[in-house]
């Protein structure tokens, strides 16, 4: 079996595999203290819960955006499941070109979604991640990254919104029932989730114009489904929503690598 790991600023996202089938994901709280004998009793329990054991591990595959706990799993890997990880990073075989100016800069996680991306839809095509930050990863019809976009995520401007404005308070980022909202907490969130949707649908047509074709959009994330639901009837954005796709990604680099070894 896999153990594909991905490494968020907020979230740690594992995912086993037996082959192409996914067996199980479980999502942790991104710590940054937190010590490999920790997180390797994490790991642990999390598969006891379901029946299994770390030594059934075959191989690791990590994508990390968060430097301090790269070699932390690195590790756990020898450690606990006794392998040694494919940490996708520079020197690691992705069959996509990188046609930009800083390819090291690029997350390893946008690396891994554009991958599987790909491969499941064929290009062109765009991958928004809603993450911590909203990244918008383009691919050419060719197969190459071409670029992206980053911008703040839906949460980070609710909370910078409840924040900086002295009568205004936190809410919960949810569709209102209408788009004129009729008390406070509906103004908000309709201006959040609305204005969101907007940015979302605003970003994805210029990417279009600069591609001068429409490309395949796909969306994945936790809040992907929300947005999704707040764009308007007809509009259609996004074409796909794909859960765990920087894990699939991985899984895909992961197999790759080990047929050219």
């Amino acid at each position: 079996m896999l153990l594909a790991v991905d490494i968020g600023n907020t979230n740690i996202k594992l995912g086993l595999y037996d082959g192409a089938r996914q067996l199980e994901v479980w999502r942790i709280a991104t710590e940054r203290q937190r010590l490999t004998d920790e997180y390797g009793v994490l790991a642990h329990n999390l598969f006891a819960l379901r029946g299994y054991r770390l030594d059934q591990v075959r191989g690791c595959a990590i994508a990390c955006v968060v430097p301090p706990l790269t070699e932390v799993w690195i590790q756990l890997a020898r450690r606990y499941l006794g392998v040694e990880p494919l940490v996708l990073g520079p020197g690691v075989k992705t069959g996509m070109r990188l046609l930009i100016d800083t390819p090291r800069e690029l997350g390893a996680d946008r690396v891994a979604h554009a991958v599987a991306a790909y491969r499941r839809f064929g290009g062109p095509v765009i991958v928004i991640e809603f993450g911590t930050a909203t990244v918008f990863d383009v691919i050419s019809r060719q197969g190459d990254y071409i670029g992206g976009v980053i911008a703040p995520n839906i949460v980070i401007s609710a909370e910078a919104l409840g924040k900086a404005a002295a009568r205004l308070f936190q809410v919960e980022v949810a569709r209102p029932p209408h788009v004129i909202g009729k008390n406070t907490v509906q103004y908000m969130q309709s201006g959040i989730v609305y204005g969101y949707a907007g940015l979302v649908e605003g970003i994805v047509e210029r990417l279009w114009d600069e591609l001068g074709e429409r490309a395949t959009v796909v969306a994945t994330g936790g809040l992907a489904r929300l947005v999704l639901e707040a764009l308007p009837p007809g509009h259609q954005i996004i074409d796909h929503v794909v859960d765990h796709l920087v894990l699939e990604g991985l899984r895909l680099i992961y197999e790759l690598n080990q047929g050219s070894a």
